[in-house]
Parts: structure tokens; sequence; C-alpha cells
């Protein structure tokens, strides 16, 4: 399949990534069966995630959303946007940000200290994809759907360039050296 200029394969089937958020979920469950925490998607590449995600979750809970942008392309701009903040308190709140996906873990590092300094209960973090590059930082991942080395991903969310979010699998590129992984979100 082609999106712009790039080449993609299936990489990760619908059915997988069903699975998967069912397992999360009642993982979540679980934790969180005698608190009503407060689910936070990261938007835009989340929405997919999150939707699915909170279909399956079965307690009390509240959602809320950012807007967070790095990206230019396939290539981190390196400069991370708050542009969409949060319209209500989240002072002693058990939150549980939703990532599509974790690369340097940069972003959610600024996000993690941002909630953090608001007085919130608990900060917990639940991504789709999670790539090599935070594994070796030791980015903290409570919940976590699949690990990834460092393929360029698009679909369920994840876009190139705008492209691709409405996809149901996920797709990675074929093309070597499409961007740098140094430089990545």
């Amino acid at each position: 399949m082609k999106i712009k200029d790039l080449e993609f394969e299936k990489f990760i089937r619908e059915d997988e990534i069903k699975a998967k958020i069912s397992a999360l979920a009642e993982m979540i469950d679980l934790d969180y069966n005698s608190k009503t925490p407060v689910f936070l998607p990261i938007l835009n590449g989340s929405f997919m995630f999150g939707a699915d995600l909170l279909k399956q979750v079965s307690i009390p809970c509240k959602v809320s959303f950012v807007k967070i942008s790095s990206y230019v392309g396939t290539v981190s701009s390196g400069q991370i946007k708050t542009l969409i903040g949060l319209d209500e308190s989240l002072f002693n709140q058990d939150i549980i940000i939703v990532e599509d996906i974790i690369d340097t873990g940069q972003t959610l590092q600024k996000i993690v200290t941002e909630l953090k300094s608001l007085g919130t209960k608990s900060v917990e973090v639940i991504s789709l994809l999670r790539k090599k590059t935070a594994r070796e930082k030791g980015i903290a991942v409570k919940y976590l759907g699949f690990e990834i080395e460092t393929e360029f991903v698009v679909g369920y969310g994840l876009d190139y360039d705008g492209l691709g979010r409405n996809l149901k699998d996920l797709y990675k590129t074929d093309s070597e050296n499409i961007f740098n992984p140094d430089s990545s979100v």
C-alpha cells in the first residue's frame, strides 16, 4: 500500500489489536476496581485506541483530552507543543494517560511531569505501541499493547502527514532510512 511517497506493508492485524485491547481493559478493571480514574487520551493518534479501550473498560471512569504535537512528516520537529490543554482540575485524581505510540518517551515525560505538578493522586500510562528507543531509556508503561523496533507505522489512528489514520490495521514502511530514529518523539 502506498501513502504519498512511501510504501507500507501490513504489520499488526485488527483482530490482534482488538484482542490486546480486551486484555488491557481487563487489567485496568482489576487494578482500578474501587477507583474512578480519569483517562487522558493524547490526540490525535490515540483516538481509535482510546475509543476502543474505553468501550471495553467496565469500571466507572472519566475522560478528558490533551493534544500534543511534535512530528512533521516522519521526523520529530524537536519541539513539543501542547495545543489543547485540560479544562478541569485533576487534583487528587488517578490518571491513566492513553498513548498511541511511545518513540523516545520525550513527549510522555513532559506530560507525566505536567500532570504530577497538578497534584494528581497517581499517573499511569497505557500505550498501544512502544518502540525500542523508549525501552532502552526505561520509559515506564504500566499497560502495553505491542513492543516494536524502529518501524514507522501508520493506521489505527497513526498517520503519515495526516493520512492513514482511518486504516483498521497497523502498517509499517518497508522503506529504509526515511527518518532519523534519534530525533523521533
